[in-house]
């Protein structure tokens, strides 16, 4: 895992999430907070009682290391964060039950996600160009796509199926579906998703190769209520 590239993204990320959550202290459970613990120090240095799920989460109070579908919140939270967690899920329906349930009625969803059907071979390309050195320490999964793209002899298209098959990836479509049969909108945008992984390439490079169409926006950002 480059954690350096971790770090950016959700320093790169914080300022959405924390754009659209009730005022602190409200209570936030954390979705896939990955083993640096996602927004939930963040969110507890600004007052919130957050906590975060994810079987990699650190060993420290207030994480729970079990995936989120074993899972029960003892008592109903005021948001639920989901930053690129959903789209690798084994049960999407369940997990998005689930998000749904313990959520109080005027509580907040906010997601951020990747629709990886956007992922074709322009984009790759261009991401794949502005890649740092591979070194062991700092190979990323957009090093290892490039890698196994290559050795693989396939028309990306044609790769990028396969893997997602294996995987059992869900795409963006099917996420922001499934999210509006439970939560009504409140904001739906795509924008840029690779910048954290890339050399020398901010978020606003992303966004203008995407507004000159040279790539496809890839991120996701959704923020909705419970029905």
């Amino acid at each position: 895992m480059d954690t350096d590239a971790d770090r950016r993204w959700l320093a790169a990320r914080w300022p959405f999430v924390r754009a659209h959550l009730p005022a602190a202290p409200a209570r936030v459970l954390e979705l896939g907070c990955g083993p640096l613990g996602g927004f939930v120090p963040a969110l507890r240095g600004d007052g919130y009682a957050a906590v975060g799920v994810d079987p990699e989460a650190p060993d420290e109070p207030g994480y729970h290391r079990i995936g989120f579908e074993d899972y029960r919140p003892p008592q109903p939270v005021d948001a639920v964060v989901a930053c690129t967690s959903l789209h690798h899920v084994a049960d999407l329906d369940q997990i998005l039950d689930l998000i749904h349930d313990p959520l109080t009625p005027g509580g907040l969803l906010v997601v951020v996600e990747w629709a990886r059907e956007h992922f074709d071979e322009p984009t790759a390309r261009w991401c794949f160009a502005r890649l740092p050195p591979d070194t062991d320490a700092e190979a990323s999964w957009l090093h290892r796509h490039r890698d196994r793209w290559t050795d693989s002899g396939l028309p990306w298209q044609e790769y990028l199926r396969s893997w997602a098959a294996e995987e059992g990836l869900h795409t963006g479509q099917q996420i922001v579906a499934g999210l509006d049969t439970r939560f009504h909108r409140r904001l739906c945008t795509v924008g840029p998703y690779f910048f954290a992984d890339l050399a020398d390439t901010t978020e606003a490079d992303e966004q203008a190769a995407i507004d000159h169409a040279d790539i496809q926006a890839n991120g996701v950002r959704y923020v909705g209520q419970p029905r």
